[in-house]
């Protein structure tokens, strides 16, 4: 039917039916990211084939993932920084190795190899920074303890995931030599370097200057951010770590809390069309061998996870109800679960099985997640008014 269209139709596609589903996702009461991903399935290759070609889409939406973490580079000061390694570092840490070993021996036990084994186990590590704080309810819960609890541990949870992503970028190489593993860990002090360097005697300068043209720091703002990112994948990192110490880096701008609210709406726009291509590149073929694991390890996340969590909570000393709603709200996997699985198809012995699973487990847990909480808890598009919080 729209065979051979331009890629202005392949836009009108990708947003039509992002905002259909994402209108259906509300009545439902689910993520947002749900509706966006299930429109790529239908619109895809394995659906009804309106979009063919999703390698450009692709393409453009690692921009949507670039924004996401300089945006949360944007919000971690190396003050913040040092304060969440206080507050939650012994949760963050408690709650992952067990997440990872259960999830490892699962995989294990269903055939996979201890490599693919170890990359699910720590895809499961993680909850959805998006899904966790777009359902706390910002009146109540934002500037509670409740809030700076999830919050705390979503963060430290991507500070681990930014540790991982750094540690695949060492085995993409297919010669597993010891200076390919170590080659990233080297690279990481000449970019912090250059970075600090560039930050001290070109961006504090410009910003001194003219940071009352607003579309100036706009547009000098992508700049460092894509230029940082940029500059990361030269030195043989990754784009999305070199956006994320941007972001930390700019994060000790004043102007640093404007940009990060005027960057949001340019972030949602490339992750609609990111997780439009993870769901058109989801194979099929592929699910349908994956399906029965990525549905047990999705239940065993979801009643493990709030768990796990009540009893890493209580060893600190939080009390019984707000360990069990934390448990709750953090009971998914996440977004960078999937961005893990997306930078190690490159790495060798990892599996299109493999990466299948977390993807579905992911999508798995983020529904169950969302209904859980929005029945349970107040959120922002509770079914109950009485749990319905702006």
């Amino acid at each position: 039917m729209f065979e051979d269209h331009s890629f202005i139709v392949t836009l009108f596609l990708v947003f039509t039916g992002a905002a259909l589903t994402a209108t259906l996702m509300l009545y439902s009461r689910q993520a947002l990211i749900i509706g966006y991903i299930v429109t790529g399935i239908a619109l895809g290759p394995w659906g009804l084939n309106w979009v063919s070609d999703t390698q450009l889409i692709a393409d453009i939406a690692d921009v949507g993932i670039i924004f996401l973490l300089f945006l949360l580079g944007l919000n971690l000061t190396p003050q913040k920084l040092l304060q969440l390694f206080r507050q939650t570092t012994l949760v963050t840490m408690m709650t992952s190795v067990v997440f990872c070993v259960t999830a490892w021996s699962i995989a294990r036990l269903v055939g996979f190899s201890t490599l693919e084994a170890l990359l699910i186990g720590v895809a499961t590590m993680f909850s959805s920074t998006i899904i966790g704080i777009k359902l706390l309810p910002t009146t109540i819960l934002h500037h509670r303890h409740t809030g700076e609890v999830i919050i705390s541990v979503l963060l430290l949870q991507d500070l681990v995931a930014i540790v991982v992503m750094l540690g695949l970028q060492g085995l993409e190489s297919a010669n597993l030599q010891p200076f390919n593993l170590l080659r990233p860990l080297l690279a990481l002090p000449l970019l912090i370097a250059v970075a600090l360097a560039l930050d001290r005697l070109v961006l504090q300068k410009l910003f001194s200057r003219l940071d009352k043209v607003q579309e100036y720091v706009f547009l000098l703002t992508l700049a460092w951010c894509l230029g940082i990112a940029q500059l990361g994948h030269t030195v043989g990192l990754s784009y999305e770590i070199g956006a994320f110490l941007a972001g930390v880096i700019f994060a000790t701008h004043p102007i640093s809390l404007v940009i990060a609210e005027r960057l949001k709406p340019l972030r949602d726009f490339f992750l609609v069309l990111f997780f439009f291509a993870l769901g058109a590149s989801l194979d099929l073929d592929v699910i349908g061998r994956v399906v029965v694991p990525a549905v047990f390890l999705a239940l065993v996340m979801l009643v493990l996870k709030p768990v796990v969590f009540r009893y890493a909570l209580g060893q600190v000393a939080e009390s019984p109800r707000l360990a069990w709603e934390t448990g709750w709200r953090l009971g998914q996997m996440s977004e960078f679960s999937l961005l893990i699985a997306y930078l190690a198809v490159g790495v060798p012995g990892i599996g299109a099985d493999t990466i299948i699973l977390i993807q579905v487990t992911t999508v798995l847990t983020f529904i169950g997640s969302s209904s859980i909480v929005v029945l349970k808890f107040p959120t922002p598009v509770a079914i109950s008014d009485r749990l319905r919080r702006d």
